[in-house]
């Protein structure tokens, strides 16, 4: 028994292993949540057995060995001799002792559990891979996002289990990217169902009310050593800046076949769309180089992750840690 379980753990952490590593590597398209799902799942079942099966029959081996080294201590003094017991107990220490095949399953379950219900239900570590975020979050910071905000979701799945917020123009959001939902992508929601979003000649409009705008100094983009005109926007209470490049048309170029897009209107000027129910437009703050709703489309209700707040982390740059709107 004890050969076979070992064997058979050796698989499947060696399959494991393997997929992890093909995953990391990027050799295959994985999801992580289902990943941290199957772990809980199995590395609980080892934790199950252990309590219920192999840990009775550890105690059961030491105390078969111990009462048979008592009649053998009587034994021997019924027949005049000193009986050596030392021995006995590092036998029972060993009989008792978690295999490894436990140890690295079982063993690791209860830390297993406690990052899969902070990762599913609470808290995610994500981080930011563009620049289309830019001002508001640059590349390389570690985020974290709030899973409850938005409602309490099955992990994997993604459907509502409790109900929450909902969704505010001006939230910093990360969804499932809807032409490939195992992405995770992360923008500002500027439009709520039922909504008429507008972005013409570079303005945000929503509902015929053009969203606050007010020119601040030119922002300098590192990367391309350029400076770009930074403007601050309202929208929600939510305070934030965005930027604008001068020499980046208006007209959106190449947009998607998505569902809806009979909602929108594209001109060389912008677009201007209808937000259906339970959907949500999307987009980066730097506005022109940001691939977001204008051209794949709307965010499904199901595709909500949690809404972004804090940078906890920037390798290159400690003074980005804090939160943000």
């Amino acid at each position: 028994m004890q050969a076979a379980m070992s064997t058979f753990t050796a698989l499947v952490l060696g399959a494991f292993a393997t997929y992890v590593a093909a995953f990391v590597t990027g050799r295959v398209e994985g999801n992580f949540a289902l990943m941290l799902m199957v772990a809980t799942v199995i590395t609980g079942l080892y934790w199950l057995a252990e309590k219920l099966v192999f840990l009775p029959q550890r105690r059961r081996d030491a105390e078969r060995l111990a009462a048979a080294g008592q009649d053998r201590e009587l034994a021997l003094r019924q027949q005049g001799f000193q009986a050596d017991a030392s021995a006995l107990v590092p036998a029972q220490e060993k009989l008792l002792r978690q295999p490894w095949w436990l140890d690295w399953t079982a063993g690791l379950f209860p830390v297993i559990l406690v990052v899969f219900v902070l990762r599913s239900f609470m808290f995610e570590p994500f981080k930011i891979p563009s620049g289309s975020m830019i001002p508001t979050l640059r590349v390389g910071d570690l985020i974290l996002v709030n899973k409850f905000h938005y409602g309490l979701r099955m992990p994997v799945f993604n459907n509502k289990l409790v109900a929450n917020n909902d969704p505010q123009r001006g939230d910093v959001m990360v969804f499932r990217f809807p032409p490939q939902p195992s992405l995770d992508y992360i923008k500002r929601v500027v439009g709520v169902p039922g909504d008429e979003v507008a972005y013409l000649n570079k303005q945000l409009t929503v509902n015929g009310k053009p969203v606050p705008k007010k020119a601040m100094p030119d922002f300098f983009e590192k990367q391309g050593m350029t400076y770009v005109k930074q403007f601050a926007e309202v929208q929600n209470e939510h305070h934030y800046n965005t930027l604008n490049d001068d020499d980046r048309p208006a007209f959106i170029q190449n947009p998607s076949a998505f569902e809806y897009k009979q909602n929108c209107s594209y001109t060389v000027e912008g677009v201007v769309c209808k937000v259906p129910e339970g959907h949500y437009f999307m987009m980066g703050d730097n506005r022109d180089d940001s691939l977001d709703s204008r051209y794949w489309g709307f965010v499904p209700e199901a595709n909500i992750v949690g809404k972004a707040f804090f940078v906890w982390m920037n390798f290159g740059d400690l003074g980005r840690i804090g939160s943000f709107e």
